[in-house]
């Protein structure tokens, strides 16, 4: 058989190496946008100039030489014909499958403000492309700005500031990394970047864009009437799946492709996964799916269930933090919070079973909580405080003496 798999990103290289590892008689037909396989989560390294396009490769166990595998780069494709499993660029017949995989993951959002999507010194950060343009346009820059104070517009802060940029940040959320971390830890690494020259305006709109009139954004215009000169501008104001060339394919389209438990779409032989697919797109998140969909397209059944809690990683300048599940709590939850100077811990406790956990500095213990958060564990019955329960807590013995989880 042969499987087409579109986008070479992390779902659709896990995907790949599935499939061959699982048959070694089938083929396997990549087709990107890209030229290059390169890890996004390190695009920022890029920027700042710890890392070249080479080092970005995540792919070094052989892959890309193996004889069952083609890679056929530099192709956007434009549609796909689901009865068929071909995919086009434009008129050209690029590709056909037995089994398809989407994999396309997502592209950056741009607001429709002012100059923002014309002007030449406005880029979003997805791809190798965008962090190309970015770090060349930085060269000849002083005031950066960027929009958003997620994970993707920090990293981008951070290499910026490498640089020795002036970087202004704006945020419409009352706090930085509102989608990853709360408040008091998202106030941590806000301190942090301020101590390195960062000016924050959360709660903030930008409105407006001011322009030389030859192309260029000098600066932008915030709800609250102030005006922010710079040179540049970095948008990080969120993504959207990478999916219209699926309009007459046939695949069911919702906000994202709509995929069942073993991440198949509508149409028999055609799979999607990663940003695609709407579902948690972190990296391990989206290697997870890859190698799923990878397994069903070989015909083995998997199903994918790790779609109980969002998970996310932060570390900006040697403070690391991880947070699982829920990040703020809801009326009749219990928050339990201990920290000290380098550590701060939060519990959300809904109905006396783990619904969220923040972890800051030490992080000891995520994979255990995760446990407890995605198998909906009770722990007010164990006997000891909180922060000392274990996995220990939960294993008794057998007459025989194996150990067994007692939930």
């Amino acid at each position: 058989m042969k499987h087409l798999i579109i986008g070479a990103g992390a779902a659709g290289i896990s995907a790949a190496r599935t499939i061959l590892k699982e048959k070694t008689d089938d083929t396997v037909v990549v087709v990107s946008e890209d030229r290059e396989v390169y890890s996004r989560c390190m695009l920022h390294r890029f920027i700042s100039g710890e890392r070249d396009a080479k080092s970005l490769n995540f792919v070094n166990d052989g892959l890309l030489d193996n004889k069952r595998f083609q890679w056929i780069e530099g192709k956007t494709v434009t549609r796909l014909d689901g009865a068929s499993k071909t995919v086009y660029a434009g008129d050209e017949k690029v590709a056909s499958g037995d089994t398809v995989l989407i994999a396309t993951g997502s592209n950056s959002v741009t607001p429709p403000i002012g100059e923002l999507r014309t002007a030449k010194n406005a880029f979003g950060l997805r791809h190798l492309s965008d962090a190309r343009s970015i770090a060349d346009t930085a060269k000849k820059a002083e005031n950066i700005a960027v929009i958003g104070a997620g994970l993707v517009g920090l990293d981008a802060a951070y290499a910026l500031q490498e640089l020795g940029k002036k970087t202004t940040i704006v945020e419409m959320a009352e706090s930085a990394l509102a989608l990853n971390l709360d408040a008091r830890a998202a106030a941590a690494y806000q301190k942090l970047f301020e101590q390195k020259g960062a000016v924050f305006h959360l709660g903030r709109k930008v409105v407006n864009t001011r322009g030389d009139g030859a192309g260029s954004i000098t600066a932008l215009e915030l709800d609250n009437g102030t005006v922010i000169p710079c040179d540049m501008v970095v948008m990080a104001v969120g993504v959207r799946p990478a999916i219209g060339f699926l309009t007459e394919s046939g695949v069911k389209v919702e906000r994202a492709v709509v995929v069942d438990d073993h991440l198949a779409t509508n149409v028999p032989g055609i799979y999607a996964a990663g940003d695609a697919a709407g579902l948690s797109g972190i990296w391990p998140n989206a290697v997870k799916q890859g190698e799923i969909a990878g397994e069903n397209m070989c015909g083995v059944g998997y199903v994918y269930d790790d779609k109980f809690a969002v998970k996310n990683t932060v570390n900006f300048f040697g403070l690391v933090s991880l947070s699982v599940g829920a990040l703020n709590p809801q009326e009749g939850d219990l928050v339990l919070i201990k920290e000290d100077r380098l550590n701060y811990r939060k519990l959300i406790l809904r109905d006396s079973v783990p619904a969220g956990v923040i972890l800051q500095g030490d992080i000891a213990g995520a994979g255990f909580w995760q446990h407890l958060i995605k198998n909906k564990i009770r722990i007010d019955n164990r006997g000891k405080p909180v922060w000392k329960i274990t996995y220990a807590d939960f294993f008794g013995m057998e007459n025989n003496g194996e150990y067994k989880w007692v939930v």
